[in-house]
């Protein structure tokens, strides 16, 4: 059952080969308002007991930090899910609470600070597309260099993945209800019909 006190993200997924690349370019580029290259860079933390909290059958919530470099002066996010809302509550898509934090200057020092270790690190780069209030990325993901920490291009036959979400945290509303934001991805997945299935996915 959602709640009022927190905000959600709202998504769907999916995932094509390159042959299909084109065809989903054009179709995602015709139903959009704006479309640019991305680059991001992500990091995922641990809480330093997350050891502990798995022995004790709970699974610690990961923080996770995000920066574009597409944007010269783009500052870092911070972000965490909480386990997503129940199939029977929301069987169309996936909805789960979404807290993000914008931080300037070291925010990988800052999250260690925090109590956090990094666990891992990944490079997505592709397209992102808006449409209304919904950010549409497509991506394939880039392995890390362990030597230099440099991302190492995908290969051409990388599989591509597809987010289709809220750009923002929004919280259940009269105003802002969540039933808005489903109907907006699930307008998205009528549009890409027969091309790329997207769907709700436990994350």
């Amino acid at each position: 059952m959602t709640s009022q006190g927190n905000a959600y993200e709202v998504a769907l997924f999916g995932e094509f080969f390159s042959r299909d690349l084109k065809a989903i370019l054009n179709r995602i580029t015709l139903h959009s308002e704006y479309s640019e290259s991305m680059h991001t860079r992500e990091v995922a933390f641990e809480p330093i007991d997350a050891s502990y909290q798995r022995d004790m059958g709970n699974e610690p919530v990961v923080l996770r930090a995000k920066k574009e470099l597409t944007r010269k002066d783009e500052g870092w996010i911070l972000y965490s899910y909480l386990k997503p809302e129940s199939v029977r509550a929301h069987p169309e898509a996936t909805v789960r609470p979404w807290a993000t934090c914008h931080v300037v200057g070291d925010a990988l020092s800052f999250a260690q600070a925090l109590g956090h270790v990094r666990r891992s690190q990944i490079y997505k780069r592709g397209y992102l597309f808006r449409r209304g209030t919904l950010v549409i990325q497509m991506f394939q993901q880039e392995q890390v260099d362990p030597n230099t920490q440099e991302p190492i291009p995908a290969h051409p036959d990388t599989l591509w993945e597809v987010e289709v979400k809220t750009s923002t945290p929004i919280r259940n509303t009269q105003e802002t209800p969540l039933s808005q934001s489903i109907d907006a991805v699930l307008e998205v997945q009528l549009l890409m019909k027969g091309l790329l299935d997207l769907r709700r996915q436990d994350v």
